[in-house]
């Protein structure tokens, strides 16, 4: 290479050795600051797409997740209030039972009668009140308003295999005139005051009715435990299946997060290793600019 005056090559070289270890040094700094080896598509175009459809469908993910989550709280609430009511239902039974021994007199068939009466007007408040996000789970609004089930979002698609349909039996009416069943052509009761007639034999006041005998309505009772319970019986179900949906997206979203990270995460390790050396490089180069810039001097002196 030609000593010149004129055009210094050598600086030029080691000018562009120092700015592109200077770029290193700086891409090494911003993966260790950031934590990812991709933070613009100048890094990786292809890369830098398929890690931002990668944590869109995460995002989505996770709404179908929390939307499972939230129908098997829903199923839960239910769940629960209809074991208040089952409590409620095998007390009743339990004072038809005594009612129905002759041991009792008529006041004590009243006290019967009227703890009886409470406790089916408890379930009567509990079927009206239950709700969940403004949809009131037991009284039979929802089979009028939602006849085709509630759908849970659990995937991400718009496709009927993205969807779980919660059948509307599960929120059917469980008011007492509902889930009492007539016994050999005999009404468990239209009306809560009638019921507590035949559950014990006597009115409201005590008076004994003729011809009503309080353990020809224990099927009936027994009818409304085992309606209860097949409803409870149905609701597990449910949930299992969403539980089981809520699985299905978490391995999805785990395994999308395994392979973002893969594509996108900084090697921490690595990014030192990288700095160091480009902080030596720099170093050197620097101290090479200085003598290359005085190679033209050296060639003033041989005029």
């Amino acid at each position: 290479m030609p000593l010149s005056i004129v055009t210094n090559t050598s600086a030029m070289t080691v000018r562009f050795n120092l700015n592109s270890a200077t770029d290193s040094m700086t891409q090494a700094i911003e993966r260790m600051t950031t934590g990812f080896k991709v933070n613009s598509a100048k890094d990786d175009a292809a890369g830098y797409n398929i890690i931002d459809t990668m944590t869109a469908k995460i995002g989505s993910f996770d709404v179908a997740s929390d939307n499972s989550q939230i129908g098997l709280d829903m199923l839960m609430t239910t769940e629960e209030n209809y074991a208040l009511i089952t409590t409620h239902l095998q007390r009743i039974r339990d004072l038809t039972e005594q009612a129905s021994n002759g041991t009792y007199s008529e006041d004590s068939l009243l006290a019967i009668n009227r703890e009886i009466t409470q406790r089916l007007e408890e379930i009567n408040r509990i079927s009206a009140t239950a709700e969940y996000n403004g949809m009131f789970l037991m009284d039979g609004t929802l089979e009028a308003g939602k006849p085709d089930g509630i759908r849970i979002q659990a995937g991400i698609n718009g496709d009927d295999a993205s969807g779980i349909t919660l059948g509307i039996s599960l929120f059917a009416s469980a008011m007492v005139e509902d889930i009492m069943e007539s016994k050999g052509g005999t009404s468990g009761g239209a009306d809560i005051a009638e019921m507590a007639e035949n559950f014990t034999g006597v009115d409201d006041t005590g008076a004994v009715q003729a011809g009503v005998n309080p353990w020809e309505f224990l099927s009936v009772i027994d009818g409304a435990i085992t309606n209860i319970a097949t409803r409870i019986t149905n609701l597990g179900a449910a949930q299992n299946r969403l539980e089981s949906a809520m699985s299905a997206v978490d391995t999805n979203i785990t395994q999308l997060t395994n392979s973002r990270s893969t594509m996108r995460d900084a090697d921490v390790a690595e990014e030192s290793t990288n700095y160091i050396s480009a902080q030596i490089l720099q170093t050197a180069a620097a101290t090479l600019l200085a003598t290359a810039n005085q190679m033209p001097a050296i060639a003033t002196q041989l005029i």
